[in-house]
């Protein structure tokens, strides 16, 4: 076991290791297992997962149990998927890029670090809404006709869950080659914050400010500057290409379909 310094020095050690034919196994929450899982794809390294953050959404919608007891089983078994890679502006990403209002909640999650779990998600989203203001953003999806509307949010999700067990996209697949691209528009406050406990059971998408679509290639632009965030990190800004490394990720996961919202 190694304990890393920073997330450039857990890609080398991965690196390292996947060089040496060992299988790389990162302890850490989405974020180091994103950059991680990122380094790696389009190799025939395999990369095990033991859930060691707050969120922790890609291995809970891979099925990987959150106590470390049971994913050194899932380890054991060595059960290998293979799964799709999103790029952001060339930075990769295992989980759901997002920008807007999801920007500014990001940005506070990553300040909050004594928090823990979902009440870091709720206490960034709830300081975000007190000061945010509605912006203009234009989607073009697989170079058709853009798409502009006002509002909140854009979102390009290539697994099904951020935030800590939100299920911003629980129709999206992991090996399907597409984004699945959530937006919300303006609505006011009190509406919008109403709607964030919905999208834990993936029920937001019966919202009428709530549209799905989905795209292998998704442009971004806004009216304002917004960063990019992906498993909890800052990949980029705006305007924004996204696109899908189909397969490009072995991971060792439970066999079986994908984890969706709860009941």
């Amino acid at each position: 076991m190694l304990r890393t310094e920073s997330i450039d020095h857990g890609i080398r050690e991965a690196q390292r290791a996947a060089e040496a034919d060992e299988i790389p196994v990162v302890m850490s929450g989405d974020g180091l297992i994103g950059q991680v899982g990122g380094a790696l794809a389009d190799t025939d390294a395999a990369m095990g997962i033991i859930p060691g953050g707050r969120g922790n959404d890609l291995a809970r919608v891979l099925g990987i149990p959150s106590d470390p007891a049971g994913a050194v089983r899932v380890l054991a078994a060595g059960n290998i998927k293979e799964i799709d890679v999103g790029e952001a502006n060339g930075r990769r990403f295992l989980g759901i890029a997002s920008c807007g209002f999801d920007s500014d909640a990001n940005r506070i999650a990553n300040e909050a670090r004594i928090m823990r779990g979902n009440l870091v998600y709720a206490y960034a989203a709830v300081r975000a809404l007190l000061a945010w203001r509605p912006a203009t953003f234009t989607v073009t999806l697989d170079e058709k006709e853009p798409i502009s509307f006002k509002g909140y949010s854009v979102a390009a999700a290539n697994s099904r869950a951020f935030g800590g067990g939100m299920f911003c996209a629980p129709n999206a697949e992991l090996d399907d080659g597409m984004l699945d691209v959530i937006t919300v528009s303006q609505v006011g406050k009190l509406r919008y914050i109403r709607g964030v406990p919905k999208a834990f059971k993936g029920t937001h998408l019966q919202n009428d400010e709530v549209d799905e679509y989905r795209a292998a290639t998704v442009d971004i632009k806004a009216d304002r500057d917004f960063g990019v965030y992906a498993d909890g990190e800052h990949l980029t800004d705006l305007p924004a290409t996204l696109r899908v490394l189909r397969n490009a990720l072995r991971v060792i996961a439970p066999p079986g379909p994908l984890v969706g919202p709860p009941t």
